[in-house]
């Protein structure tokens, strides 16, 4: 038997709130789940990520009034050549450099705002 999906979803629109209440309910109890706990997971994992935070992303956000002296910067950063380099910095805002660790994401903090950069560590 196929499934037909447009069917479905106005059975769904025209069911009341009791009857999708039964409806989730007989789901839950025929295939062994629950609606409810991948929400409630996912706002727990959130909380215990955001504490335990070990690698960040970090994004240009100002490019400042030095802007060669940043695009130098960007090049020894990322290994990147001039025209990319020179696009990152023209296109703030823009990532450097995803998943890096704290200590290296602050040190490249500190180079590009010793050159007039802003940035921001995600």
């Amino acid at each position: 038997m196929a499934l037909d999906k447009d069917q479905i979803i106005a059975d769904l629109k025209e069911a009341s709130i009791l009857e999708l209440n039964d409806l989730v309910k007989a789901i839950e109890d025929e295939f062994g789940v629950s609606a409810a706990a991948p929400v409630a997971a996912a706002g727990a994992g959130a909380g215990a990520t955001e504490a335990e935070k070990d690698s960040f992303d970090v994004e240009l956000t100002e490019s400042g009034d030095q802007k060669i002296k940043a695009i130098k910067v960007i090049r020894e950063i990322t290994g990147l050549g001039l025209k990319d380099s020179k696009a990152l910095v023209d296109n703030v805002p823009s990532v450097v450099k995803e998943g890096v660790a704290k200590d290296e994401a602050e040190d490249m903090k500190a180079k590009l705002e010793a050159v007039g950069g802003v940035v921001t560590l995600k």
